[in-house]
């Protein structure tokens, strides 16, 4: 299960696919502020899925919430995000230095790393986990996921200094249009969620 788990989040939260839209996200920012959000990034992300892996069901019971309103909602806001990247509002100079903070918080801890993909997966798991081996197994593929995703920010400053200031922009530009598409999708597969359950 151990496997299953990884490989599983490995894919939605795409370590790989993190790298140019951190980089957008964090292109006013020094190497050591980016290193700062990546971490913050990583811990907002770690606590949204153990907190949703948690208590996720009850939560959503609780408060009437379906899965797909929750993926509907977190596709709408990477829209927002994915037409700062577009326009360039993400490399705008902060009047103070709590831009890496709200960066890493939202929208890359949450809901770019810890999105509505990688919290439904999680659940699932949850869900057919019946013996202690198996929530061992969930927990060690989180955390390895999770330790990918820190290497492979905590190493976005050297792909930074090879592509310089004006690569940088051009990656940011298609990291915005592959992040419009796939809030499109999250959108999508959630409207055909609403209507089959209708």
């Amino acid at each position: 299960m151990l496997a299953e788990v990884f490989v599983t989040l490995f894919v939605i939260m795409d370590p790989p696919g993190t790298v140019p839209i951190f980089l957008g996200l964090t292109g006013a920012m020094t190497g050591r502020q980016r290193n700062r959000a990546a971490r913050q990034a990583i811990l907002v992300a770690f606590g949204v899925i153990v907190s949703f892996a948690l208590f996720g069901q009850q939560l959503l019971s609780y408060m009437h919430i379906s899965l797909p309103a929750l993926q509907a909602s977190g596709g709408l806001l990477l829209l927002l995000v994915a037409m700062e990247l577009l326009t360039g509002k993400m490399e705008e100079p902060a009047p103070s230095g709590t831009k890496g903070v709200n960066v890493a918080l939202v929208p890359l801890g949450t809901p770019l790393l810890a999105g509505p993909g990688a919290i439904v997966a999680t659940m699932v798991f949850v869900q057919r986990a019946e013996e202690p081996a198996h929530w061992v197994a969930i927990a060690l593929g989180i955390l390895a996921v999770h330790l990918c995703l820190w290497l492979s920010m905590r190493f976005a400053n050297v792909i930074h200094r090879v592509l310089k200031d004006s690569g940088t922009i051009l990656i940011t530009r298609i990291a915005g249009l592959l992040l419009a598409a796939i809030a499109v999708q999250l959108v999508a597969d959630a409207v055909f969620a609403f209507i089959e359950a209708a």
